[in-house]
């Protein structure tokens, strides 16, 4: 009896030290199977046609790649598309005014459709590429691109007339004699009546051929630059047109180890910050009288005015001057036409502080202000600037639609072009996120998160402005297609904890959704996903942060906990939708089960939230973005019971950055911590991302130096991991390398470095994921558990 009891106790005392190593019943090599564990969500949703069927990207057997899948939205019934109905099938195009045809590009060839009986018609069948169709201003004809000129298909007869001869280079001028040469030949004119006979007979005979040839476009030449952005006028007599000229910068080269020759070949990759850039002419040319001229923004308002930062590097602050002698350097975007043929354009200053939206007279290509938007850190928001494409359009021949920050969040407007008068036609404390306009331009389809920062959800608004009516209702992400007749809406909803999939319903309030596809998979489902709580915390500034708190049971509570860092910055990663970190949320959900507490919080410089939020980075990240990090871990320890001594830190990228900020600058708060793909020295990532930011590192050294981790490595004091792709092309391995080398010369003991030699920014293979990670957890474990 002494011995079963004996044996008992053995066997209870191996499980629990067994649990204590893993209480999970998931596995780090499971989860970083991504879609293989996950399921392969519906992605790529697409209408057909005539609003019956919903297209889409789908793996639910598992096969070596997606396919593209077709669902009937009466009947439900799913299958997978063919080879020849993704041949025959249209894509997206422009339509006629009365919305009877349809024009569209596909395998660069142009095509017709009826859109009564959903027939199409090939217009071209050629080797080149025709593309960018539009109907003409009289609907007679389509207007296309092929190479750099624009041409013209004329519906009725079939005929097709080349509307633009665009060439690179100069016109060759016409050879002329020197003195001496023009001498000789006037002396053998003179003296041999036969060469004059025959010269005139020559002379004669190309008069002629001229006279008899066909009406031809006038040439027109653009030098050494590049063409692009070739638009034209709804009656065909204004081309605009664009010329980029590029720099002769230096590049990153990333050498990749890991090759089927078995040679080591260097990736050619972008070059760093503060580098030169490209420079930008827009310009019209007159079909009608041959004359092409650029559209000059040397006199628009503001257009001299310094960033306010640079005052703080002047020699001698009273004779410091607010405007530039010359000009800044702008880029103009492709004119978007009004059907009475008004050509309306956004313009972006290359310091991007300014952003003004402006009518181009095509006559002479003047400039008339609608709307000058400015922010002293940076142009940016949803459908405003930067991780946007500015949003605007018309909504009749007076009146255009745009949207701004001015109010602190991305917002509606619209603004008459003749008066000049604007109107918001949306307002609060909430973002517009998305805006599309219904097929007669008589309602704005919005996708906003009015709710709560934490839901988006789709609406309509009329386009004279009035009450949002809010269309979906479920708790959770909304993303919304508009069937072709409007009457439908195609949805991928998800929820915190469950995936995204695919829905319809009629496009209406209070209409009740129908999910129409099943994808995760059963080993996904078996396991019971928490559903998080979203929380706020009180930063030391007294702003509100919000945070994805993971708690565990109280009887796993280990004490420990771990803050996890999204990456991009300008990101949302606290919400109740399926989150883009699906790896992350399943790895803290391994995490709870072993006992940690994880917060993830939307940090200053989140997308969400609106400008202030976005800009709390500016000219200094690793500020308040960092210190809402050390906030949480102090809500942690105050709120939650977590040990101050047990905590630590990860996250990729941006997250990888702060994670290394945290632990070179708040020892005393993280004990371990582990950075992924991490931005170590800011002044050598892109221009694009950094400049918003950080401005350049010759203009703003001061800023460059208080955001980049390698200045305050000799702060480690805490257990600091990295991990980093060798053939990263966004974030260079070299940077990661050039911080090894200054821990190395700082005696730093308590580090370490994986690389991966086939990978880039974004992990792809499941096994370099899992390693990852084990490797992630194995941290936590060693240095935070008791």
């Amino acid at each position: 009896m002494k011995q079963l009891t004996f044996l008992l106790l053995f066997l209870v005392t191996s499980l629990c030290l067994s649990q204590t190593e893993n209480q999970s019943s998931l596995t780090i090599d499971q989860i970083m199977q991504g879609e293989d564990f996950v399921g392969y969500l519906p992605t790529d949703i697409e209408w057909s046609d005539d609003s019956k069927n919903i297209y889409f990207s789908w793996n639910p057997d598992n096969d070596t790649i997606r396919s593209t899948y077709e669902v009937n939205i009466n009947t439900k019934k799913i299958n997978k598309r063919s080879f020849e109905a993704l041949k025959n099938s249209s894509s997206s195009g422009d339509f006629s005014k009365d919305f009877k045809w349809k024009v569209y590009e596909k395998g660069g060839d142009l095509f017709l459709q009826n859109t009564t009986d959903f027939t199409s018609k090939r217009i071209t069948n050629t080797l080149d590429r025709e593309s960018n169709p539009k109907f003409s201003g009289d609907q007679k004809s389509i207007i296309y691109q092929q190479s750099n000129n624009l041409y013209q298909w004329n519906i009725e007869d079939g005929t097709t007339k080349q509307l633009t001869d665009f060439k690179s280079g100069k016109e060759k001028p016409e050879s002329k004699l020197n003195e001496q040469d023009q001498w000789l030949e006037d002396d053998q004119f003179e003296n041999i009546t036969i060469l004059g006979k025959r010269k005139n007979e020559s002379d004669a005979r190309k008069y002629r051929r001229e006279k008899a040839q066909f009406e031809r476009p006038e040439t027109v030449y653009y030098g050494d630059k590049n063409l692009f952005g070739l638009n034209i006028s709804p009656d065909l007599n204004y081309v605009v047109y664009r010329l980029y000229a590029a720099p002769n910068n230096k590049n990153t080269n990333v050498p990749s180890y890991v090759t089927e020759s078995g040679y080591t070949t260097d990736l050619n990759t972008r070059p760093k910050v503060g580098s030169e850039q490209y420079t930008y002419e827009s310009w019209i040319f007159n079909v009608k009288t041959g004359k092409h001229y650029q559209i000059k923004t040397d006199d628009i308002e503001g257009i001299k005015d310094k960033p306010k930062f640079l005052k703080e590097y002047a020699e001698n602050p009273s004779e410091y001057k607010e405007e530039y002698e010359n000009p800044r350097e702008v880029e103009i975007s492709n004119p978007m036409f009004s059907e009475d043929g008004k050509a309306l354009v956004n313009i972006t200053s290359s310091d991007y502080k300014d952003r003004w939206i402006m009518t181009v007279d095509l006559s002479d290509g003047s400039l008339k202000l609608i709307d000058r938007q400015h922010d002293d850190a940076w142009i940016g928001g949803p459908g405003v600037g930067w991780f946007s494409s500015p949003a605007m359009g018309w909504l009749d021949d007076e009146t255009i639609w745009f949207k701004s920050e001015k109010t602190g969040y991305a917002h509606l407007y619209s603004a008459n072009v003749n008066s000049g008068k604007i109107k918001a036609l949306t307002e609060g404390n909430f973002e517009i996120l998305d805006v599309n306009l219904s097929k007669y331009k008589k309602t704005f389809y919005l996708i906003s998160n009015k709710v709560s920062p934490h839901e988006q959800h789709f609406y309509h608004l009329p386009t004279s402005g009035g009450k949002m009516t809010q269309i979906t209702s479920k708790k959770g992400g909304h993303e919304v297609t508009v069937s072709p007749d409007e009457k439908q809406l195609a949805i991928r909803y998800s929820y915190t904890n469950k995936p995204w999939e695919l829905f319809v319903m009629p496009n209406k309030a209070g209409a009740e959704m129908t999910q129409l596809t099943t994808s995760t998979t059963k080993d996904f489902e078996s396991y019971n996903w928490i559903d998080s709580e979203i929380i706020n915390f009180t930063a030391r500034d007294g702003a509100s942060v919000p945070a994805t708190l993971y708690k565990p049971k109280t009887d796993k509570k280990n004490g420990a906990a771990v803050i996890f860092v999204h990456g991009a910055g300008y990101l949302q990663n606290v919400h109740y939708w399926w989150p883009s970190y699906f790896r992350e949320y399943m790895f803290h959900n391994i995490l709870v089960d072993n006992g940690y507490t994880v917060l993830a919080i939307d940090f200053r410089a989140s997308s969400g939230y609106g400008r202030d939020w976005r800009t709390g980075i500016y000219r200094h990240m690793g500020g308040k973005d960092l210190n809402d990090q050390v906030d949480g871990a102090k809500y942690l320890v105050e709120q939650q019971g977590i040990d101050k001594d047990r905590l630590g830190i990860y996250g990729g990228s941006y997250g990888g950055f702060i994670t290394l900020m945290a632990l070179f600058t708040s020892p005393e708060t993280f004990k371990s911590g582990a950075a992924l793909r991490s931005v170590a020295d800011w002044a050598h990532y892109n221009h694009g991302y950094t400049a918003n930011i950080l401005n350049t590192p010759v203009e703003d050294p001061k800023a460059y130096e208080q955001s980049s981790p390698i200045y305050f490595a000799e702060g480690l004091k805490g257990n600091l991991l990295m991990l980093h792709g060798m053939i990263d092309t966004n974030v260079h391995f070299q940077d990661v390398v050039r911080l090894s080398q200054r821990l190395i010369e700082l005696k730093k003991e308590n580090w370490e470095l994986a690389v991966f030699p086939l990978e880039d920014h974004s992990f792809v293979e499941s096994s370099s994921w899992s390693d990852e990670y084990r490797r992630i957890f194995k941290l936590f474990q060693e240095t935070l558990r008791k």
